[in-house]
């Protein structure tokens, strides 16, 4: 049998996709602009939270991640909470029958083995525990790619993640972080590597730096309660960060500045419309962003960002706007340092709006250097960008018979080939 004749690679993507969350969508382009560059011929699917908005925008077949369609809802009754269990246990026969159908399943970027934000066990740990187990008996391929960890203090979630990160055949993440907390659990990632986000992939818009010392600030929002185990304090949680982030963007309309609210998750908008109708400016506007690419552009138009979801920051950080981190977790600290901005960093669970004004101050004062410093770390982060995606193909597609003839080929050859 030729090359020509073999079937082509069955790709599953999976996760919490097409699900609201405009960082996990963005993960997910990524991996498909990959695969549509470098594996065209592959045929493409996914197992995710919004199959319609999937199929919808990205144009390919998608069905649910759970059998109850109310999986991420508080079960309040005894027949919803026995819907909830009978779907367990259905999940199990319908993951492992997706995943059969596959060679190789990618779980694309995003903090699935961590609790930075509030996951019950049975949620997506379950989840993702199913499809790496899955993998494992039916001999497909599961990788899971440029992945955020954490330290997890939940027992049962512990164990969910630390079997679900053992039985994949391929891991990364997207820091030295991540790969610590994983080791902490007892797996061996000695041989697993670190890149950044796979979204640093994705196209950066073009925009002019505002030239006006006066110029629009972009606050990104974020419904944030705090971590897995600070479910008892996650009312006083919310409200700190909540007054926190209203009197830095009331002090920021009395000062004349524009302000921006933007916000990286369906969840967040209530949070943007509080703040909103607090601060009662015509300066302070709630933008419109429907992907990754629109949260991109507000922020390249901004003077700077001030933000606290993961990848509020890494949108503000690859168009080079100079950024604040309402940090939340570490993963947030590493990035910022990563990018050269690692002083820029506020606790998200203590905002102190006047010391956010002195560092919001402090930033923009530098803001000259700081572009320049983001203009070099992000030609270094593209750069391990694309390893990460060759180091996925040389893990998960083996080459064929053409491949190889064109990698032996010489360069002349290969740029004769019409």
């Amino acid at each position: 049998m030729t090359s020509a004749d073999k079937a082509p690679v069955r790709v599953g993507i999976f996760g919490l996709l097409g699900a609201g969350n405009l960082g996990n969508d963005g993960s997910l382009e990524a991996v498909l602009g990959y695969l549509r560059s470098e594996h065209p011929d592959a045929v493409v699917d996914a197992m995710c939270g919004g199959p319609e908005v999937v199929t919808s925008r990205y144009g390919i077949p998608a069905t649910r991640l759970n059998w109850y369609r109310g999986e991420y809802r508080t079960a309040s009754s005894a027949g919803r909470i026995a819907s909830k269990g009978l779907g367990k246990l259905v999940d199990v026969a319908r993951t492992a029958a997706w995943v059969r159908r596959h060679d190789v399943v990618i779980v694309p970027g995003t903090g699935v083995l961590e609790t930075t934000l509030p996951l019950r066990p049975w949620g997506f740990p379950y989840s993702l525990f199913l499809l790496c187990a899955s993998g494992r008996l039916s001999r497909t391929k599961v990788a899971l790619v440029s992945v955020g960890g954490s330290a997890i203090g939940s027992r049962a979630t512990r164990t969910l993640v630390k079997w679900s990160a053992r039985l994949a055949t391929y891991r990364s993440f997207r820091g030295a972080v991540s790969r610590d907390a994983i080791r902490a659990m007892g797996v061996d990632t000695s041989g697993d590597e670190t890149y950044p986000d796979l979204t640093f992939s994705l196209p950066t818009p073009q925009a002019e730096p505002p030239s006006d010392p006066q110029g629009p600030v972009c606050v990104g929002v974020m419904a944030f309660h705090g971590g897995n185990d600070e479910r008892a304090r996650a009312e006083e949680i919310h409200r700190r960060y909540l007054d926190g982030t209203t009197g830095f963007v009331r002090a920021l309309a009395e000062a004349g500045r524009p302000v921006r609210l933007v916000v990286g998750d369906e969840l967040d908008v209530p949070v943007a419309v509080a703040i909103l109708d607090a601060v009662d400016s015509p300066l302070v506007t709630v933008a419109e962003t429907l992907s990754l690419a629109d949260l991109m552009k507000e922020m390249a138009d901004a003077r700077s960002v001030v933000a606290a979801r993961y990848h509020n920051l890494v949108c503000a950080l690859k168009v080079g706007t100079p950024t604040i981190a309402l940090s939340y977790s570490s993963k947030s600290d590493e990035l910022m340092a990563q990018l050269g901005l690692g002083t820029y960093c506020h606790p998200a669970r203590e905002i102190d709006a006047d010391r956010l004004l002195d560092q919001f101050h402090e930033l923009e004062g530098h803001s000259a250097e700081l572009r320049r410093t983001l203009t070099e770390r992000n030609v270094v982060v593209a750069r391990r960008v694309e390893d990460q995606f060759a180091a996925l193909t040389a893990a998960l597609f083996p080459p064929t018979d053409h491949t190889q003839a064109q990698a032996q080929a010489p360069d002349h050859a290969l740029r004769e080939t019409p």
